[in-house]
């Protein structure tokens, strides 16, 4: 029976599956080097609270039983972490400390069209930073850096950090007039997608921009630049207002004390409108070098009301990487692979069948040791166990010959007496490891 995949649900082969897991181990640590703290929250969550963030409503997977109580249709599958976060916050803000600096991997389901990069069941990683009633700006150049500093480990592209202000674009929509700033905000945030003639059109036929006001509103987007001279160029537009000089000091502060810490590592890209109404301060985009197609591979940014128990309020900053994005890109482009498909370092020969149990006894003192080994899976002619490692880039086999034991480095050919209670490989053998196109 031929099997059909199914569009939009990632399987990866093995070796693939240790790309992901690598990087997966990379940001893991890198957040923890940071001071992020992991949580894990339930797939699930009131369909009421999961439609809070705005047009998602079509996105949403409705968990449903065949057969059972008609209440079950008011859960949902979380889109995104963030809504999980806030829920999660709420419960237990008596139990957190704040500000409380938490980092989330799990999958996330969303029913969009599946497209290259775009899936409807996906591995996000997040990482946020949650305060009480206020939340120190230093925060927005802290989540920045954190991601740079992880990415940065990864044998991936450059990624390049964009961000903006929502206070500059509101502050300079409501400066030229326009009415309607939310809608302007979610049709600004289209054109990396569209392009500014469409949206030109979209903004008069929505908002009822004027031509001058399109004028002004696409100006501001093509503003760009690696320091604080984009003030000026926004100021050079010949508009103010009092929260427009809020965003552009925010963001000023914002280039120069990321790019203070690691230069290069912050640009000011003003077209980032962030279409999601909850964002009110810096937001964030990145994009690998040379990959510019994929989108966002990283995104985020600053919400004064992540949530509120009626007395306190939680805002907070996040970014969110798409790992199953960022991961279908480096395998199907092949520009990140494993140095092998398996974790195994050494294969313990056989010899024969009445000597297994001898080579089980290798492989456990090898295991004891941290050294990950696995037994021949039969005692065939030694050449053929040496390609069944190789097939599967296992660097090592282990052989109990007539002159002791000996283990051989399959690559260079060289074999030598070894002991399973002292010998170990090589650092870089240990586990596989990742290594680039150009490795």
């Amino acid at each position: 029976m031929k099997i059909a995949p199914l569009s939009g649900f990632p399987e990866w082969l093995p070796a693939e599956r240790i790309v992901e897991q690598r990087i997966l181990d990379t940001l893991r640590s890198t957040f923890e080097l940071h001071g992020f703290a992991g949580i894990e929250t339930r797939a699930v969550e009131p369909l009421d609270q999961l439609l809070r963030k705005g047009e998602t409503s079509k996105e949403v997977y409705l968990l449903r039983r065949l057969q059972g109580d008609e209440r079950d249709s008011e859960l949902g599958l979380h889109f995104d972490l963030t809504v999980p976060l806030a829920r999660y916050v709420l419960e237990n803000a008596g139990k957190l400390e704040f500000p409380f600096k938490r980092y989330q991997m799990q999958k996330v389901w969303r029913g969009e069209r599946p497209q290259d990069g775009r899936y409807r069941e996906f591995v996000q990683a997040d990482v946020d930073i949650i305060g009480t009633d206020t939340l120190a700006f230093h925060h927005e150049i802290e989540l920045p850096l954190v991601m740079v500093d992880a990415l940065g480990k990864l044998p991936i592209p450059r990624v390049i950090v964009r961000a903006s202000n929502r206070k500059v674009a509101q502050g300079f929509y409501e400066a030229i007039g326009i009415q309607d700033v939310d809608e302007t905000l979610r049709v600004a945030d289209k054109l990396d997608k569209v392009g500014p003639q469409v949206v030109a059109e979209m903004l008069q036929e929505r908002v009822g921009a004027t031509e001058e006001q399109v004028r002004l509103a696409l100006a501001l987007a093509d503003i760009y630049g690696a320091d604080a001279s984009v003030v000026d160029h926004v100021r050079e537009l010949g508009y103010t207002s009092e929260l427009l000089e809020q965003g552009l000091e925010e963001l000023a502060a914002l280039l120069e004390g990321a790019n203070d810490l690691l230069p290069g590592s912050v640009v000011a890209d003003l077209k980032i409108a962030r279409g999601l109404d909850y964002y009110t301060g810096t937001v964030y985009e990145s994009t690998l070098v040379g990959h510019e197609d994929l989108g966002s591979v990283c995104s985020g940014g600053r919400y004064d009301s992540l949530a509120s128990d009626g007395k306190r309020v939680y805002p907070g900053v996040g970014l969110s990487i798409g790992v199953s994005r960022l991961v279908s890109r480096v395998i199907n482009r092949g520009l990140v692979k494993a140095t092998r498909s398996v974790p195994t370092a050494v294969l313990v020969a056989v010899n024969n069948e009445e000597e297994r149990r001898h080579a089980e006894r290798t492989a456990m003192a090898l295991r004891r040791r941290g050294i990950p080994a696995d037994v021949s899976p039969n005692s065939s002619k030694f050449g053929k166990q040496i390609r069944f490692a190789d097939r599967r880039g296992i660097p090592y086999v282990w052989f109990n010959t007539e002159e002791g034991e000996q283990v051989k480095d399959i690559r260079s050919g060289e074999q030598i007496a070894a002991d399973p209670a002292t010998w170990k490989p090589a650092e870089e053998d240990l586990y596989p490891r990742l290594v680039s196109e150009s490795e």
